[in-house]
């Protein structure tokens, strides 16, 4: 059977940068620690006033398409996965190709477009919708583009305001790839919850408690679920563990909860117990209250224990590297989890062909992802190809008044003019309203 999976990968990150222990903390009264230790964070990415979720998803798919030399012909589809669309009719998809069309020869008036919403999980959807029209040989040797696209912005003084951050991440679905193969299995676990989200709203409602605790749930039920139809899996069975982060310090919680339950009735539980003891078992208690309880103290102490520190160093900390410095994209969140993390398999000299990735994407209301990757013989080749430490570096630092002006300008309530921050080159762009209120957008040389 033909394998199938992300061929190639190109990210595009917001051309502004905000400090958070040096420019957003003081404004706020807070500690830099605060963000830097507690949430994980240190700078987001914002959006120039020229960008947003079309501009930023047509320069990554642009770079994508040039750099494996494909025009609109080989693409069979486009999918995107956003929850900052503006229209509830004209999919981002339709935009996104608009773009193109104004670089590449052709147009892609045969490819299916489409636009995926469930919070942060779409993005993993619309690769499992590219990977399904695939394997059932609708493609026509076709590939699929696939491409995640937020501008994660809060309301100002929000608790999520120090999370925010804006970029797009395009993917290339095919056959035979050159960076991952999809599994088949998967796992999902899903309720109806209402921990995030936005009746037509720009700005989300979030409980944030809540939301962590939906987001840990749901991530412990597919992983259950993946086992049933992968059978057990080995805490050393993954080089890395790329999970949807919203912010590095959700995933810490979400890494310790998901080693103690691959780790149960295993070798590793027997060595640890002289350590920490045997993890508790439900019917070692009289009620809920006490078996949980028990339950966290057992996990605080995992997490204490040099095995799991080990781990946790290895397989997930690297897949935060980039998050740190760009915060929250929503859609893209995990697929940048996985950039960083074969980056810095990369930057070490490894040769991780073979190895594989326990992805586990999430998206509020609620549903959890779990399946896994192989990585590929040309991976390397693929990730040494991005630019995004480049990009990093080029973003324009902003003041703590300049970043009000910034939200303000993206504020859809606002009526600000702000003028440009940086200056455009080689990439699309926002350039005003339509005859029926539409975004134009063009190609600045």
């Amino acid at each position: 059977m033909t394998s199938v999976g992300i061929d190639a990968i190109e990210i595009h990150t917001g051309k502004l940068r905000l400090d958070l222990p040096e420019t957003f903390a003081p404004a706020m009264g807070d500690a830099p620690e605060k963000y830097t230790k507690g949430l994980g964070l240190h700078a987001s990415s914002f959006p120039d006033t020229y960008e947003d979720i079309v501009t930023m998803g047509a320069n990554a798919a642009h770079r994508l398409m040039t750099r494996k030399g494909l025009e609109p012909d080989d693409i069979g589809r486009i999918d995107v996965a956003t929850e900052s669309a503006f229209d509830q009719s004209k999919p981002v998809s339709t935009y996104i190709a608009g773009c193109l069309e104004q670089v590449f020869e052709g147009d892609f008036h045969h490819a299916n477009k489409g636009e995926r919403k469930f919070a942060c999980v779409a993005g993993t959807q619309s690769i499992d919708d590219a990977y399904n029209w695939i394997r059932a040989g609708r493609h026509r040797d076709r590939a699929a583009l696939v491409i995640a696209t937020d501008t994660a912005l809060y309301a100002r003084d929000d608790p999520g305001e120090a999370t925010q951050g804006a970029g797009a991440v395009a993917m290339l679905i095919d056959e035979d790839p050159d960076l991952v193969e999809l599994s088949n299995e998967q796992g999902f676990g899903s309720a109806d919850e209402t921990d995030f989200l936005k009746p037509q709203q720009q700005f989300p409602s979030v409980d944030g408690k809540r939301s962590v605790n939906v987001y840990l749930a749901r991530m412990r039920e597919a992983l259950i679920d993946y086992q049933r139809v992968a059978g057990t899996i080995h805490a050393e069975d993954f080089r890395l563990g790329p999970f949807h982060t919203p912010f590095p310090g959700m995933v810490r919680k979400a890494a310790v909860l998901a080693y103690r339950h691959i780790t149960r009735d295993t070798e590793i539980e027997d060595e640890l117990e002289a350590e920490i003891g045997r993890q508790p078992r439900h019917e070692e208690f009289d009620d809920d209250e006490a078996y949980m309880e028990a339950l966290s103290e057992y996990t605080d102490a995992l997490q204490g224990t040099e095995r799991y520190k080990t781990w946790y160093a290895r397989t997930i900390d690297p897949t935060l590297d980039i998050s740190r410095h760009v915060g929250n994209w929503y859609t893209g969140s995990v697929h940048v989890a996985r950039v960083s993390g074969l980056k810095s398999l990369a930057e070490d000299g490894e040769d991780a062909v073979g190895e594989r990735l326990l992805v586990g994407s999430y998206g509020s209301g609620a549903q959890a992802e779990i399946h896994v990757e192989t990585i590929q013989e040309n991976w390397l080749e693929e990730i040494d190809a991005l630019n995004i430490d480049e990009q990093l570096e080029a973003r324009y630092e902003l003041t703590f008044e300049e970043y009000e002006d910034v939200h303000d300008a993206h504020n859809y309530d606002e009526d600000a003019v702000v003028e440009e921050f940086t200056v455009p080159d080689s990439e699309f762009v926002f350039d005003g309203w339509g005859r029926m209120g539409e975004r134009k957008y063009r190609f600045v040389e």
